[in-house]
C-alpha cells in the first residue's frame, strides 16, 4: 500500500489566536519502507503522524492510500480503515490495567467483531518473547514488556502500516533499545511499513529513510 501525503497544513484557532501547527508537507511513502520523522517537542511531528493515520485531519492538503482519500469518507469507514489497516503504538502503553496481556492484544480483534486467530496471536507472542506473559496483568509486566504487548496489539489485526509515537519514549535505554530492534526485525520479516516519529538521533538513524521537521516544516535527509 503506497501513502501519498499532498501539501497537508493544520492550523488551530482564528485571528490572534490562530497557531499553524504544521506547515505545507509532502512525502510519498511506498510499501515496505522504514521511515523516521525526527523533531524537537512542539515541531509537529506528532501532528503529521496523527493526520496521516487519520487519527486527525488535516486543514488543507489529502492524504490517499492507494489513491484513496481517507479523509473524504464517513468518521465509521475512517475508523474502520484504521483498526483493519493501520497498527499503532504510542509513548504511553494505553493497555487496559483489567485485562490479562492477551486480552489487550486481543482488543482490536473483538472490537472489529473479528474471531481471534489463536496461532497467529502464539506467533507474534513468540516473536516478541511473550510466550509466557499472556496472563499477566499489565501491573505485573516491566515496561518494556508493556510496549511490547503493545506492538502485539498493533500487529494483531496483520495491518500493512504502522505507525509509532516515541514508542521509546518512556522506556531506559536498554529496554528503548531492544523496542527499536524488535520493530526493526518486524518490519523486516513481516514486510510491514513502519513510521516511527522519535527525537532520538540514534534511533532515527536506524530508518532506512530520514525526515526532520522543524516549526512545522517538514524535509527528507539525503543520504549518508
Amino acid at each position: 500500500m503506497d501513502i501519498k501525503v499532498n501539501e497537508i497544513t493544520k492550523v488551530y484557532g482564528t485571528a490572534e489566536n490562530r497557531v499553524t501547527a504544521l506547515k505545507p508537507a509532502s512525502m510519498e511513502i511506498h510499501k515496505g519502507d522504514f521511515i523516521s520523522i525526527m523533531g524537537p517537542s512542539g515541531s509537529g511531528k506528532s501532528t503529521l503522524l496523527h493526520i496521516i493515520s487519520g487519527l486527525d485531519s488535516p486543514t488543507a492538503g489529502t492524504v490517499t492510500y492507494d489513491r484513496t482519500d481517507i479523509h473524504h469518507g464517513s468518521d465509521k469507514e475512517l475508523s474502520a480503515f484504521r483498526r483493519r489497516k493501520i497498527g499503532f503504538v504510542f509513548q504511553q502503553f494505553h493497555l487496559l490495567p483489567v485485562l490479562t496481556a492477551r486480552e489487550n492484544i486481543l482488543m482490536p480483534l473483538l472490537l472489529d467483531k473479528v474471531r481471534p486467530d489463536e496461532g497467529h496471536l502464539m506467533q507474534i507472542a513468540g516473536f516478541l518473547g511473550l510466550q509466557d506473559r499472556l496472563s499477566h496483568l499489565p501491573h505485573e509486566l516491566s515496561g518494556g514488556q508493556q510496549q511490547r504487548v503493545a506492538i502485539a496489539r498493533a500487529l494483531i489485526a496483520d495491518p500493512e502500516v504502522i505507525f509509532a509515537d516515541e514508542p521509546t519514549g518512556n522506556l531506559d535505554s536498554k529496554s528503548g533499545g531492544e523496542v527499536m530492534e524488535m520493530l526493526c526485525e518486524i518490519q523486516k520479516k513481516l514486510d510491514k511499513t513502519l513510521i516511527v516519529i522519535t527525537h532520538d538521533k540514534q534511533l532515527a538513524g536506524m530508518a532506512q529513510r530520514r525526515f526532520t521537521i522543524v516549526d512545522g516544516k517538514l524535509r527528507e535527509e539525503a543520504e549518508s
